[in-house]
């Protein structure tokens, strides 16, 4: 007897039902005014890449007439899985040039360090299917990026929170947390994960000191450390040296980067990871995607090679204006509360004074209703069921069962000044007449 499609019962893998979908791309559907949720960039050097496109189209109509017809039939075609030669050509360049990364001085082979990705988030996700197994420990800040904590729990991991201030995670904490974790778990933790520059979701940036000590930790205990630089160019002042700068033999740090923010969502990112690590990486990624999109890396070869260092100031200006607006509009009209003050990146950071205040609650009942949206501070936390935090006055690891839920995320990234200063002066009044 034919069965209709009601009558069919798929039976999905168990994370599909532990883990909910990520809560910007749940508030992605929602469509608003005042638009303060998901990092989208919203200054794009727009002329620039119309033009990168027509340099790119004529100079693919020239090899057909010279009837190189194999030459542009490969820019829309598969390449290798580590990506298109020219476009990491120049990538590596740059990171030896401009952030001393330890690459080998000729460019050639310089290139073979660098890994092209589908957008950094992939390389997030490979490195958690290469690495993780059930019950494995990974170290994060509290908060900490939704888009690593989603592919660790997917892996099942242990997920153990670290304290951070108003300049980032705190290295002793992390030191301490390494050795509880050996004891509490018997265990070695695979992964410290940190964000050194105007981090997400906190939008803080790691000092020098702790950007060292963090490196001597990974060394000292052998762990990998996931160096996130998603904000490391769009920076309001010159940027401190990464962390990988400290990894002269290229073992201990996994340095990733993304054209999202720097140029534009192309879902092209970049990476250097230790030579163990390579092979396998590559293996998964071949498993996920077989290649990212040539003709992007052909695109952004050209912005990288010619374009990148005449646009990229104007647009950092850009963002350091409304991240000016937003701070000083939420100083003058936001209730009692405590906001971290970025020096780059996309994102400012508010906790309400009241500790009963509930941001998710809010956000649906009152926010969204009012054409504004946010992402309330609880998404930026494990589940439950995975989430451990160390507590420096137990100096213990102790199941995360608290989650503060009187905390925000704002994104200055994505409206116009006048915008910004027009939608936080809602959720201000809004706020405060919700708290009185």
């Amino acid at each position: 007897m034919y069965m209709g499609l009601k009558d069919v019962r798929y039976t999905l893998s168990a994370w599909t039902e532990l883990i909910p979908e990520s809560e910007i791309r749940r508030l992605l559907k929602f469509t608003v005014k005042y638009y303060f949720a998901g990092g989208k960039p919203g200054i794009l050097p727009l002329e620039t890449f119309a033009k990168i496109l027509e340099e790119v189209s004529q100079e693919q109509l020239k090899l057909l007439q010279e009837k190189k017809y194999f030459e542009v039939i490969n820019q829309y075609n598969y390449e290798k899985t580590a990506g298109y030669d020219p476009l990491r050509k120049v990538v590596a360049k740059r990171l030896r040039e401009r952030d001393n990364i330890p690459l080998p001085s000729d460019d050639e082979e310089a290139k073979n360090k660098v890994i092209i990705t589908t957008g950094s988030q992939q390389s997030l996700f490979i490195l958690g299917d290469i690495l993780i197994d059930p019950g494995d420990v990974v170290i994060t800040p509290a908060p900490a990026y939704l888009g690593f904590l989603g592919p660790m729990m997917r892996f099942g991991a242990r997920i153990v929170t670290v304290p951070s201030d108003d300049k980032g995670i705190i290295p002793e904490y992390v030191e301490e947390a390494i050795k509880k974790s050996i004891e509490t778990f018997k265990r070695v933790p695979d992964i410290v994960y940190v964000i050194p520059d105007s981090d997400n979701p906190k939008g803080t940036t790691l000092p020098m000191n702790r950007r060292k000590r963090l490196y001597e930790i990974a060394e000292e205990n052998k762990i990998l450390l996931v160096e996130d630089a998603a904000y490391r160019d769009i920076q309001f002042q010159k940027p401190l040296p990464p962390i990988k700068s400290f990894d002269k033999e290229n073992r201990w740090v996994a340095y990733l980067r993304t054209t999202s923010k720097e140029a534009a969502v192309f879902r092209i990112g970049y990476c250097v990871i230790p030579d163990e690590l390579i092979d396998n990486f590559l293996k998964s990624k071949g498993y996920i995607d077989l290649t990212s999109p040539t003709i992007n890396q052909v695109i952004l070869k050209v912005y990288y090679e010619k374009y990148i260092d005449k646009v990229l100031p104007e647009t950092i200006r850009g963002y350091e204006r409304r991240c000016k607006v937003m701070t000083k509009t939420m100083d003058e009209h936001f209730p009692e509360g405590f906001r971290t003050d970025p020096t780059g990146g996309f994102f400012v950071w508010w906790e309400s004074a009241n500790k009963t205040f509930n941001a998710s609650v809010f956000l649906e009942k009152v926010a969204i209703p009012n054409d504004v949206s946010y992402v309330p501070g609880a998404a930026f936390y494990p589940l439950p069921q995975f989430g451990y935090m160390y507590d420096p006055d137990k100096r213990e690891i102790v199941p995360l069962k608290e989650i503060p839920e009187n905390a925000m995320r704002l994104s200055y990234s994505y409206l116009p000044e006048n915008l910004i200063e027009e939608g936080i002066i809602k959720l201000g009044k809004l706020l405060s007449e919700h708290l009185r």
